[in-house]
């Protein structure tokens, strides 16, 4: 069997490229699906019932939560404005654990930090090859 001999530097290029194509859409996916969609649809259907952990009331914290958990994620999905985008859902999951869970076991607070690890990954490393932003 033939190996494929690559260029140097284009087979980690590559890989690095698939690598965030991967945890983009990863981490989008579950984050939309896990946690925003539900927010999103309470919010269209009227229901403003949400936890308000940082002070400013129940219905602003729900509108920056779909925010958070929704609408960023359909950006960073896509690829579209991903940088920008990775920043409000960073900050949701900062507010998730340093506000929601920091008094809960590690069990709890996982989950937010590594939402909160990854978008920060993706604020500061950008989209890769595989996205709208470098169409």
């Amino acid at each position: 069997m033939r190996k494929l001999k690559f260029p140097p530097g284009m087979k980690n290029s590559l890989l690095n490229n698939v690598g965030l194509a991967l945890l983009r859409v990863g981490v989008s996916l579950m984050m939309i699906f896990g946690h925003g969609l539900g927010k999103f649809q309470n919010l269209i259907a009227g229901n403003f019932e949400f936890p308000n952990p940082i002070g400013i009331g129940s219905t602003p914290s729900l509108f920056l939560a779909v925010i958070g958990e929704f609408i960023a994620p359909i950006l960073i999905l896509i690829g579209y404005k991903t940088r920008l985008a990775a920043i409000p859902a960073a900050i949701t999951m900062a507010v998730a654990y340093f506000a929601v869970h920091l008094n809960d076991p590690f069990k709890v607070q996982e989950k937010a930090l590594y939402y909160l690890l990854a978008f920060v990954v993706i604020a500061l490393v950008g989209p890769g090859k595989y996205s709208l932003d470098k169409k």
